[in-house]
């Protein structure tokens, strides 16, 4: 990773984690250093939460284990059990045994089984921040861990002293400092957009159907928004975006957005959002600040 100079004097820096491409920003330079210290979080991070990683907390969890998962288990597993319970389940980190059913597991083949299966009926045992399922099962935290660790990186760079700072992973983004202005990605056009908001000291996660879908030849077209319940893809909503004050609950909240309406989330989570369902209809928060185009 190393630090490129951009109009205005800022500088980015860009590199490939967790499956996806990062860029972070800011004022000031950020030094080797400071990078360095980027690297190692995110590569902690992937040590404990990775799915697709023989060697992960999450996979010795599978096998059996307790694990010690550090700092970050306990507001994530929190956040998730929470929307597990609001959902009636459709939201569930024991998911990744329906993902791996469909091909998307840690050898990515894309090659489904046949039929769909349900996650099973697992739950979470922690004491502090040592964990364990019962039964031994496969943990997947995609609906909210690629946002804590957008948060973990924005932690990094306040603590180095930047007060102005973007970290943006593939579209996941923590802002700091000056507002930015965002355009909502079309899901069923990549060059459209179907609206901007503006993002200030806060964060925007997103979620579409066609972000991570695959199709085996003469059979389903499938993606990875399953609804844990049955193991199926959502049919109804195409995409949701999650404004928040943390990339964590924005990206776990933009997950949920698929199976529940935003009013049965606003007594316990301060957020606007944007949704589109599949026939092209969109709602979105009154309060929202920016503007959809209808």
């Amino acid at each position: 990773m190393r630090e490129v100079p951009r109009p205005g004097s800022r500088t980015s820096a860009t590199f490939d984690a967790i499956g996806t491409r990062w860029t972070l920003t800011t004022a000031e330079p950020m030094g080797g250093e400071l990078l360095g210290r980027v690297d190692a979080v995110v590569a902690a991070y992937d040590a404990i939460w990775s799915r697709f990683r023989d060697d992960s907390g999450v996979a010795r969890i599978a096998r059996g284990e307790a694990v010690d998962l550090g700092p970050t288990a306990a507001p994530l597993l929190d956040l998730l059990g929470d929307l597990r319970a609001r959902s009636g389940g459709a939201v569930d980190p024991f998911v990744a045994a329906s993902l791996d059913h469909l091909g998307y597991g840690a050898d990515v083949t894309l090659r489904p089984e046949d039929g769909y299966l349900p996650a099973p009926a697992a739950v979470v045992e922690r004491t502090g921040s040592v964990v364990r399922t019962v039964p031994p099962a496969l943990l997947d935290v995609g609906s909210a861990g690629k946002g804590q660790l957008v948060d973990v990186v924005a932690a990094e760079l306040a603590a180095a002293g930047h007060a102005d700072a973007l970290v943006d992973a593939s579209g996941d983004l923590r802002v700091a400092g000056l507002p930015l202005r965002v355009a909502l990605e079309h899901p069923y056009d990549p060059e459209a957009a179907i609206g901007v908001v503006e993002v200030a000291d806060g964060a925007i996660a997103g979620s579409a159907v066609n972000r991570r879908d695959w199709s085996p030849e003469g059979g389903r077209r499938l993606h990875h928004v399953l609804d844990a319940r049955t193991g199926r893809p959502v049919e109804t909503i195409a995409a949701t975006w999650v404004l928040a004050d943390t990339a964590m609950l924005a990206d776990a909240l933009a997950t949920a957005l698929f199976f529940v309406q935003p009013e049965s989330l606003a007594d316990a989570y301060d957020f606007e959002y944007v949704r589109m369902r599949t026939d092209g209809v969109t709602d979105w928060s009154v309060a929202l600040p920016g503007e959809v185009f209808r």
